[in-house]
């Protein structure tokens, strides 16, 4: 129900824009999260947005060098991320929630639908 993708290898201070596309639930009214591993350390919150009114929230770690758009026309909400860092390298999930309380959005238990993550690698 939700598919990730546009990961890759980029150098530090490159771009890469990720997009996460849904079916099988109502997207204009759910929150879409996404969320990043990193080997070794435990998945955490980077961005969410309500895509019934389009507020967002950011990670203090990637305010201001990652955007989170929606496109609900084509049920796609879009991940824009800017002067990457070696520490942002992970793999990048996407989820989404119906029910979601904004105020722990980065919770990932605040989600019911997960998708397969995509992998990001900033080289130094």
């Amino acid at each position: 129900q939700l598919q990730a993708s546009g990961g890759g290898l980029v150098q530090a201070g490159g771009s890469l824009r990720l997009s996460c596309t849904a079916s099988g639930f109502t997207f204009d009214d759910s929150a879409i999260g996404w969320f990043r591993q990193a080997p070794g350390k435990e998945r955490e919150g980077v961005s969410c947005i309500n895509t019934s009114n389009g507020n967002t929230y950011y990670a203090g770690s990637v305010k201001g060098r990652f955007t989170i758009s929606s496109d609900n026309a084509k049920n796609t909400v879009y991940l824009q991320m800017n002067s990457l860092k070696p520490e942002d390298t992970a793999v990048y999930y996407c989820a989404a929630s119906e029910r979601a309380n904004y105020q722990y959005w980065r919770s990932l238990y605040e989600y019911d639908y997960w998708g397969r993550g995509t992998l990001v690698t900033v080289s130094s």
